[in-house]
C-alpha cells in the first residue's frame, strides 16, 4: 500500500478494475489504497484511467484507453457520448443499466438509510430505450451558433444536431430552433429554452414565434392533462401510465393529500378513489393547470393549494382531521425541512413516496420509519433510459408490529 508520500498524483496513469456502479452513475474501482471513481466506466471494465482529482483518500478519474472490456459494455449510440453531459449509461448494455439502477437503490437505502431490501427489487423497464424524452432543456450561444446541453462537468455549451433520447416531435422542433439561431431569431438576451411535447405539438419557453403552441395536451389512462414547458411533467409518456397505477396501488377511502402535485397527474386519479383530495404545489403555473385538468374531468371533490408543502402542512396538520392516504412525489432535493415531521404529525394510514433520487427518498424514508412507519415495498421505474436516473416508489403502512416480527418485510 502507498504511505502518504507515494500517492497517486493528478495526472497519474494507473489501470484498475471496475468493481460496480455507485450512486450518481460512476464506477468503484481500488488501486494501491486509494477508492478511485471512474466515469463512463462499466462493470468489469479494465481501464486505464488519469487521475483528475484527488479528495482525501478518494480520487476521480477518467477513462483514457479500456484494456478489457466488460461483457455489458456496448458502443454508445450517440456520437455525443462522453462529451455532452445528459447521458451517462449509454456504454451499458440495456439489462446492465436496469441492473445498475436496482443497485443504485439497494445501495442508497443500505448506506443512507440502513436498511437492506430483500432480492428482487422490481424494476420496470421503458417500452423505448430510444427516442423516450418528452422534455427538453436547451442551451444556447447567439455568437457561436451552438444549441444543445452542457458539456460533462463544465459551462460549455455542446452543439447537438441530432439527439437519439428525444421523442421524434422534440427532434424535429430542435432542428428548427438550429435554423433559428443560425438566422439570429431567437430571444435575444436569454441562453436556454424549454420545450415539451404533448398530444397536440411542442410547447416552447420563451416563445418563438409560431414554432410551437403555448400549451400542449397529454392522455394518460383515462385522464387529459394540460401543461406547457415552465410546468413540471413526467418525461416518459409511454412509462407514465404504470408509474400512476403502481403509486395509487390499491389505495382508496375517505381522504387523501397528493402533494408536490405539480399539474395533477396523481391528483385527477386519487379524486377517483377517495371522497376528499387536497393538492398541494408551490408552482402557481402548475396549480392552474391542476385546476383547470379536475374542472375538465368533471371531478370537483379535489382542491389545489397554491403553497409550499411544508409551510401548508405545519398550518393544517392539526385542522385536516384523520387522512387515509398521503403521495408525495418532491423535486430531486426530496421534502423540504420540516415536510417529514409534519407527515408524522398528519399520521396518514398510509403513504406513498415517489421519487427521482434514490439517495434524498433514502433520507427521508430513515425519518419515516423512525416516526413509526413501515416500509412494506419499493418498485423501481426506468423513466431516463441511459443515465442513471430512476424512479422509485416506496410504499409505507403505519407499524402494527413488533420491530422483531418476521413477518414484517422492512424492519428499521
Amino acid at each position: 500500500m502507498r504511505d502518504k508520500s507515494n500517492r497517486p498524483r493528478l495526472g497519474e496513469v494507473v489501470l484498475v478494475n471496475i468493481e460496480r456502479i455507485l450512486p450518481g452513475g460512476i464506477g468503484l474501482a481500488h488501486a494501491e489504497g486509494f477508492t478511485l471513481f471512474v466515469a463512463l466506466s462499466a462493470p468489469g471494465d479494465s481501464v486505464r484511467v488519469r487521475i483528475d482529482q484527488i479528495r482525501g483518500l478518494v480520487a476521480f478519474a477518467s477513462i483514457l484507453e479500456i484494456i478489457v472490456p466488460s461483457p455489458v459494455r456496448v458502443v454508445p449510440s450517440c456520437v455525443y457520448f462522453g462529451r455532452c453531459g445528459g447521458c451517462d449509461f449509454q456504454q451499458l448494455s440495456y439489462e446492465a443499466q436496469l441492473a445498475a439502477k436496482v443497485e443504485i437503490i439497494r445501495d442508497s437505502f443500505r448506506r443512507i438509510a440502513h436498511l437492506d431490501l430483500p432480492d428482487p427489487i422490481p424494476i420496470t423497464p421503458s417500452p423505448n430505450a430510444w427516442q423516450y424524452r418528452s422534455s427538453a432543456q436547451w442551451k444556447y450561444h447567439s455568437l457561436k451558433s451552438h444549441i444543445g446541453y452542457f458539456e460533462r462537468g463544465s459551462h460549455t455549451i455542446c452543439d447537438v444536431v441530432e439527439c437519439p433520447i428525444l421523442v421524434p416531435a422534440l427532434q424535429e422542433t430542435l432542428f428548427t430552433l438550429r435554423e433559428h439561431l443560425h438566422e439570429g431569431t431567437l430571444p435575444p438576451g436569454a441562453n436556454e429554452l424549454n420545450a415539451v411535447a404533448g398530444d397536440n405539438g411542442v410547447s416552447i419557453s420563451p416563445p418563438i414565434g409560431k414554432v410551437a403552441a403555448n400549451e400542449v395536451s397529454r392522455h394518460i389512462g383515462q385522464d387529459r392533462y394540460i401543461y406547457n414547458a415552465d410546468t413540471f411533467f413526467q418525461i416518459n409518456d409511454q412509462l407514465m401510465p404504470a408509474l400512476v397505477d403502481a403509486a395509487l396501488s390499491e389505495a382508496q377511502g375517505e381522504t387523501a393529500l397528493d402533494l408536490y402535485c405539480g399539474a395533477g397527474l396523481f391528483t385527477l386519479p386519487l379524486s377517483r378513489r377517495f371522497a376528499r383530495v387536497r393538492g398541494v404545489e408551490a408552482n402557481s403555473g402548475a396549480v392552474d393547470y391542476a385546476r383547470r385538468n379536475l374542472a375538465e374531468a368533471g371531478l370537483n371533490n379535489a382542491k389545489i393549494e397554491c403553497a409550499s408543502v411544508g409551510e401548508w402542512l405545519r398550518d393544517q396538520a392539526s385542522l385536516l382531521g384523520p387522512v387515509d392516504f398521503i403521495l408525495l412525489d418532491p423535486p430531486r432535493s426530496g421534502a423540504e425541512k420540516g415536510v417529514i415531521d409534519a407527515l408524522l404529525a398528519v399520521r396518514p394510514r398510509r403513504i406513498t413516496y415517489v421519487s427521482c433520487d434514490p439517495a434524498t427518498l433514502a433520507r427521508d424514508l430513515r425519518g419515516l420509519i423512525d416516526g413509526g412507519y413501515m416500509l412494506d415495498s419499493v418498485a423501481a421505474f426506468d423513466m431516463f433510459p441511459q443515465t442513471h436516473h430512476v424512479e422509485t416508489v416506496a410504499y409505507l403502512g403505519e407499524r402494527t408490529r413488533l420491530p422483531n416480527d418476521q413477518t414484517a418485510l422492512f424492519t428499521p
